[in-house]
């Protein structure tokens, strides 16, 4: 057996894989986590976290996950910056190839999460966390009484648009297109909100915004017209992005099932793929919440379940 093998590994750093490491690293258990593509998950470009319990005073999202990873790392989980490039799930022990090492496990946790698709500009890059936000349940709150945009035209679109005006003064949906892909109802419920504006033929070509006092801040976006190209300038102070997510699970395609989008199925009630001994936590599987609360809590669940079946199958 390699000399790398481990009880469990965990591929994953965000809420839901630090959260597995914690559980599983008190079990004596001795969980390896790789953080794979995005260290921390989707929280290490997000600044203001104020709906995490614990935090009266909120927190900056790099400065939880350093937290939650020091906290496993207390209870003797080992985190690594490697990439995971490929997995062999077809006997047991499991294999893990990581750059050019192999490593073995008993049970493996999914937790590679989602990421949001962006409009990959620079500008956006720039103000990503300083007025540019892909969470509308995340960020909505801090834009109470101010203008925003929405980009998209697909049923995420209309779903972050209608939230917003829970706390926006105005919403602009900008669309590339006249037609939308948003199903009737939901597009219909937009449309009916007197404080949601459409902007159509039209994609943002740069995000503006200013810096003061060592902030950042976006001020508005320049817009481009997709039919003759001409741009226009329009104000705002929030640009959350509606194009929706992608679960990270390129690494698992015909490996573990998937629904038609990408997203990881696990057993109802569980965190159980269609292998034995492979769990799935967090936005890999999550397509309805994708919050750092509920990514955190179906990481226990998949530790829990790692653990049980392990001890179940005598091999913990």
């Amino acid at each position: 057996m390699s000399a790398n093998h481990n009880r469990i590994i965990i591929i994953g750093s965000g809420p839901a894989g630090l959260t597995a490491a914690l559980y599983t690293s008190r079990a004596n258990l001795n969980p390896i986590v790789f953080e794979v593509i995005q260290p921390g998950g989707q929280l290490t470009i997000t600044t203001e976290v104020e709906n995490y319990p614990g935090f009266e005073h909120g927190i900056q999202g790099p400065e939880l996950m350093d937290v939650m990873r020091k906290q496993v790392q207390r209870f003797g989980a080992q985190c690594h910056f490697k990439i995971v490039t490929e997995v062999h799930f077809s006997k047991r022990p499991f294999v893990v190839k990581v750059e050019n090492e192999i490593y073995t496990a008993d049970s493996i946790i999914v937790a590679t999460g989602a990421s949001a698709k962006l409009l990959n500009i620079e500008s956006e890059k720039k103000y990503m966390g300083y007025g540019v936000s892909a969470c509308a349940t995340c960020d909505g709150f801090f834009f109470r009484g101010l203008k925003v945009l929405v980009v998209g035209g697909g049923d995420t679109a209309m779903e972050e648009a209608s939230y917003l005006t829970r706390f926006a003064s105005e919403v602009s949906i900008i669309h590339r297109r006249e037609e939308f892909r948003a199903s009737k109802i939901m597009l219909d419920r937009a449309k009916k909100n007197p404080k949601i504006k459409f902007v159509t033929n039209a994609v943002i070509k740069e995000v503006i915004g200013k810096e003061e006092d060592g902030k950042k801040f976006v001020t508005g976006a320049i817009l481009q017209n997709t039919k003759d190209g001409s741009t226009s300038q329009i104000y705002a102070d929030g640009i959350f992005m509606g194009i929706g997510h992608q679960p990270n699970t390129s690494l698992f395609k015909g490996i573990l099932d998937m629904d038609e989008t990408g997203y990881l199925i696990v057993q109802p009630g569980s965190t159980k793929t269609n292998i034995p001994g492979v769990f799935a936590a967090g936005d890999v599987s999550d397509k309805t919440y994708r919050q750092a609360i509920t990514a955190a809590g179906s990481g226990c669940m998949a530790a829990i379940d790692a653990q049980h079946w392990l001890e179940e199958h005598e091999l913990a």
